[in-house]
């Protein structure tokens, strides 16, 4: 149990410095490029390829940390975000606007596949290291992928208000040398410390063996791209346009953004204090996901509804919905990123993870495109009747997930 512990808290620790930086590219990225002036739509579109290559990121990293080690992936996406600060560093600012765009969507492709490598890796090493802890009860894995899930959102947050600190204060190419380094000393950690061989396992065979998962993850997988899509198409672009459009300054929007996620991340990492536990490890989890998710798409009817009407004080409104939605939105993602452990084998964990976050990938794609589209047709209010109709398709397919754990080959039991 030690030695499993151990593990933990230094593959939590090096996700922490990881999305620390990453949170603080996003906000480098939107703030430098809106300082240029780019439209909303254009900087949703600089961020396109990151989503993309996350899909097939997650699918390869799953295959690969179970063939090659977790420790070895979540080394190689390290690496890869590296290379990622690195080129956007190299931006010349002499460049056409054309080829600027080009290069930082590459550049922020390179950073979507070490975001996914690395974000795999990490949850199936919870996985792993929760098959040697056994002893701590059933209720341990819920706590620790909330744990870990809550925290590294609000080290998100933490991470939006260190890109407009380090933007300000160094400028884009600095920040982006700073950021680079310390990746660089989480690096040095993760070599140094983990199992080099922590999580190696008999990979698939074929891309027929590897797409052959159970009912409960394919189910979770549909509902995922649902959930984060139903996110992304008004968090993106709707809510920071719509909040500068009525008055705020881009820094009220930028840490109001930053705030929510810290408070997002804090709710997720409650979670198994808010949702009742069963012995069985699923049928009362199951049930949570289906209530939460059901509850979530009420409430952006509801902004829709006051959007529409234009209520007095619409902006506090919005705020206030924004708040409700990311408790609901916290819980619900928190009760999802259980349940694929729950659902996958310890054998094969990686690559049940790596397929699960593809689909997370893909929600997170989808709903920044239709964000720019959306708001760019019909303003905040189609981006909430976006956000409503994908989280009716993320609980229809919580209807379809198992109560029980099913011993089938796609299992790996």
């Amino acid at each position: 149990m030690q030695h499993a512990a151990r593990n933990y808290a230094i593959v939590t620790a090096a996700y922490w410095g990881f999305t620390l930086t990453d949170g603080a590219l996003r906000m480098l990225v939107l703030l430098h490029f809106y300082r240029l002036g780019y439209s909303p739509f254009a900087l949703a579109f600089l961020f396109l390829l990151y989503e993309a290559a996350g899909i097939l990121a997650n699918l390869i990293g799953g295959w690969l940390a179970t063939r090659f080690g977790i420790t070895r992936m979540l080394t190689v996406g390290l690496v890869t975000q590296i290379i990622g600060f690195t080129l956007l560093s190299a931006l010349n600012p002499d460049w056409t606007a054309a080829l600027a765009v080009a290069w930082v969507v590459l550049a922020q492709g390179v950073c979507g596949v070490a975001k996914d490598l690395t974000k795999t890796a990490s949850k199936s090493a919870i996985k792993v290291t929760h098959a040697q802890a056994k002893e701590q009860g059933s209720g341990q894995l819920f706590k620790w992928v909330a744990w870990f899930t809550g925290s590294k959102n609000a080290m998100k947050g933490v991470g939006f208000f260190l890109g407009g600190l380090l933007l300000q204060t160094l400028g884009f190419r600095y920040s982006l040398w700073v950021m680079a380094g310390l990746l660089a000393l989480v690096l040095v950690g993760v070599v140094t410390s983990l199992p080099t061989m922590m999580g190696k396992s008999k990979a698939s065979k074929s891309a027929k063996e590897l797409f052959a998962k159970n009912a409960g993850i394919n189910a979770l997988a549909a509902a995922r791209v649902g959930l984060f899509g139903a996110r992304d198409v008004w968090f993106v672009v709707g809510v920071p346009v719509f909040l500068y459009s009525v008055g705020w300054t881009f820094t009220m929007v930028g840490g109001f953004l930053a705030a929510w996620t810290i408070g997002y991340g804090l709710v997720q990492a409650m979670a198994p204090q808010i949702v009742r536990r069963s012995q069985d490890g699923l049928s009362l989890e199951v049930s949570a996901a289906r209530w939460w998710s059901a509850a979530l798409a009420l409430v952006p009817v509801g902004l829709a509804v006051a959007v529409a009407l234009d209520v007095p004080g619409l902006q506090w409104v919005v705020v206030a919905g924004l708040g409700v939605f990311g408790f609901a939105f916290a819980v619900n993602s928190s009760v999802h990123s259980y349940l694929v452990l729950a659902y996958a084998g310890s054998e094969k964990a990686a690559e049940d993870v790596g397929f699960y976050y593809a689909a997370n990938a893909l929600g997170r794609f989808l709903g920044t495109l239709l964000s720019g589209l959306l708001y760019q047709w019909g303003g905040l209010l189609y981006a909430l009747i976006g956000s409503a109709l994908m989280l009716v398709v993320c609980w229809l397919f919580t209807l379809a997930l198992p109560g029980h754990r099913e011993n089938t080959p796609g299992a790996h039991a």
